[in-house]
Formats: C-alpha cells, sequence, structure tokens
C-alpha cells in the first residue's frame, strides 16, 4: 500500500507500462469533470471507475475488500475520506471471492486496522495482498468524488 500526492506518484510507485498508463489517464482527469460510470482506458489490463457518494460513517469495524487480478490506484478529486487498511491475512472472508467482479469482502478485528486520511489530490495504491475498506468520513459524511484506476497484475 502506498499513499502519495499525485504529482509524487511516479517517485512512490514502480512504473511499469500498465501504471503509466494509469498515471497519464489521472494526470489528465484530474480537472475534467468526469461523469460516472467506467472509463475504457486500455481494454481491461487497465479502466477506471468514477464514483461520486457520501462518505459512510466510520466504525470499528467497517467492511473490508479485497481484489486478486488488479491493483486499485484510489485518486480523490474532490473531498476527503478514510481507507481502512490491514494485511490481506488479517481479513476474516465474509463472502466467497466474486471472479466476475474480482472482489472478496470480510471483517478485521478492530486493533489490526490503519486508517489512511486521504484529501482531494491524493491518492492510496491498494495491491491485492492489502485489504482495504474505502470511503469512509472523516467526521461527518460528506460528498466525495473518486476515481478508482484498476490496473491488472496478470
Amino acid at each position: 500500500m502506498i499513499v502519495c500526492s499525485l504529482t509524487d506518484f511516479s517517485e512512490q510507485v514502480v512504473l511499469n507500462e500498465r501504471m503509466l498508463i494509469a498515471l497519464e489517464f489521472l494526470q489528465q482527469a484530474q480537472g475534467l469533470d468526469l461523469p460516472d460510470g467506467r472509463v475504457e482506458i486500455d481494454g481491461t489490463q487497465v479502466y477506471a471507475l468514477v464514483q461520486s457518494y457520501d462518505s459512510k460513517p466510520k466504525t470499528d469495524q467497517p467492511r473490508f475488500e479485497a481484489h486478486r487480478r488488479y491493483i486499485d490506484v484510489q485518486y480523490i478529486v474532490l473531498g476527503k475520506e478514510h481507507i481502512g487498511w490491514a494485511p490481506l491475512e488479517t481479513m476474516q472472508a465474509v463472502t466467497d471471492y466474486n471472479d466476475v467482479k474480482d472482489v472478496i469482502h470480510g471483517s478485521v478485528e478492530p486493533e489490526g486496522i490503519t486508517f489512511l486520511k486521504i484529501n482531494a489530490g491524493q491518492l492510496a495504491v491498494l495491491y491485492p495482498n492489502d485489504a482495504h475498506a474505502p470511503g469512509l468520513s472523516i467526521g461527518a459524511p460528506a460528498p466525495v468524488k473518486k476515481i478508482v484506476v484498476k490496473v491488472s497484475v496478470e
């Protein structure tokens, strides 16, 4: 897991071909008012999900998720949120892995959770070994706009 500003992305992340494509997309998209939904970038290798929502109240046991085939690059365009993080091996699965959506949901004991504060202009890079609980409020729930770039590891 990496947390940094978009301007520091290239210094923090190993820039293979797919990560370079993700970075270029985020650099171009940061000032655009993209509508919510999927944005095709490079087929199934790199694509983005634009999301607008109100952050959820932060709890001691948020719903965690993890992915096997994709790295999440979660970039906050507007607002701020907490993302719960824990090593994947500490997550107790509460659903079966969904191969179509590349997701498994679970829970983590409260003492094993690290909460990351992500502000507008910052991002979190979450690898398949990173269990994460995104979209949690900092204080009262508030509007957030986020671009999640999915980068294939296959």
